[in-house]
């Protein structure tokens, strides 16, 4: 057991967990003044219900002895053997607890992502049912296909820090929420404009904050991977900050503050895959490419006319796409030499590889997300009453307001 490394580890977990906060307050801020203690709420009590979740069973699910290389076993069942010492498969010079704990952290933020999407329209009740059974039967199983030994890690599909365990997952599952949810009452004949834009930039600063926890901990050891994936996700964050105003200045007429803060986190959703494994020149093309696939895909929803309010689709769905398949183009083993190399150094294979973990994570996902509203659906009527809805989700759902008048 390294110390140094144990250190690094708990240090990173802390990290991502700020980033549910974080995400609170950039979702807060874009939302109506109306709604922002639900919108907050949102992610900040996933924290509390994913993490024991995952403590019982979900880490079990996701890293326990594999079964058909869909799920895990339930091994660590209650954390039973998850103690003080290395565990001999996943980062073997940390304590079991604490890879344990850094996992945990990826598990709380992938639902509270999308919860952006359904904004402003939900039951509280339905919300923590959806995420609790989301968690189950979705990221558990996903986070073993990739990372605890399943079918796509046995593929060779490289994800280093969640481009499809976390991002593409919460994209597609956005997707079929709006899509079965519809359309907040006069989306689109009536403006719905951001009440607290400082809010969301100090939400998307200290995301990039916490980023760094995200992908550098991935490496599990505080090293050179570590600091190669801390600076290709700087690099990629701070290119696709400049690539989405500049797309649109050029489509709209003016850069917005906006649009700076989304770029930013589209870069930092685009590198994440790819983080560990491609050079500090390679990230920059990704988040460059990165920035104006999220700032495009964000507009396509006003050309299918969905209403996803918080752009969760466009930023985490396409952004974690992209990441996957740049991954299979830029990947190297000359800089991680437990990854491969991509399709610009010589092994085409692997973008086939990159894309079949996109389809079959996109599948799984929109598909599971639609059966799984369905029940819940049937227990708890997922969207709130159009009287509800207008009042606004803190009165109605929490019977606070955010702000006094």
């Amino acid at each position: 057991m390294n110390a140094a490394d144990t250190a690094f580890i708990l240090i990173s977990a802390a990290l991502v967990l700020l980033m549910t906060p974080a995400l609170g307050l950039f979702y807060g801020g874009m939302v109506r003044s109306k709604n922002v203690l639900g919108t907050l709420m949102h992610s900040n009590v996933i924290i509390g219900l994913i993490s024991i979740e995952w403590a019982v069973l979900g880490y079990s699910m996701a890293f326990g002895t594999d079964i058909g290389g869909l799920v895990g076993g339930m091994d660590f069942f209650g954390l039973n053997g998850v103690g003080q010492t290395p565990h001999e498969t996943y980062a073997n010079t940390v304590p079991h607890l604490a890879f344990m704990a850094f996992q945990m952290m990826f598990a709380v933020i992938t639902p509270a992502l999308i919860s952006g999407a359904f904004a402003e329209r939900i039951r509280f009740s339905a919300f923590l049912l959806f995420s609790l059974l989301w968690g189950i039967f979705i990221y558990n199983p996903l986070a073993h296909w990739v990372w605890g030994g399943g079918w796509l890690a046995s593929l060779g599909a490289l994800d280093f820090a969640g481009g499809a365990v976390v991002h593409m997952s919460s994209g597609a599952s956005a997707l079929a929420f709006v899509l079965f949810l519809g359309k907040r009452k006069n989306y689109g004949r009536e403006p719905f404009i951001p009440h607290n834009l400082p809010m969301t930039i100090l939400g998307a600063g200290i995301l990039w904050f916490g980023w760094f926890g995200f992908n550098a901990g991935s490496a599990l050891t505080a090293g050179g991977l570590a600091s190669t994936a801390f600076v290709t996700t700087h690099l990629a964050a701070a290119a696709a900050s400049l690539s989405w105003i500049v797309a649109e200045w050029m489509h709209r007429g003016k850069p917005t503050t906006l649009g700076l803060a989304s770029g930013a986190v589209a870069g930092l959703v685009a590198i994440t895959p790819a983080a560990g494994f491609v050079t500090p020149m390679s990230s920059i093309i990704i988040g460059l490419v990165g920035g104006v696939v999220c700032y495009i895909g964000v507009n396509l929803k006003h050309m299918f006319k969905y209403d996803d309010a918080l752009d969760v689709v466009g930023v985490h769905g396409l952004g974690g796409t992209w990441g996957a398949l740049a991954t299979g183009l830029f990947a190297t083993k000359a800089v991680n030499e437990l990854g491969n190399d991509g399709l610009f150094y010589g092994n085409a294979e692997l973008v086939w590889t990159q894309f079949i973990s996109v389809v079959a994570t996109w599948a799984f996902c929109f598909v599971g997300t639609l059966i799984i509203l369905g029940i819940v659906n049937a227990i708890v009527k997922v969207r709130c009453s159009e009287e509800d809805e207008v009042k606004g989700l803190d009165v109605s759902q929490h019977g606070e307001t955010g702000y006094q008048n």
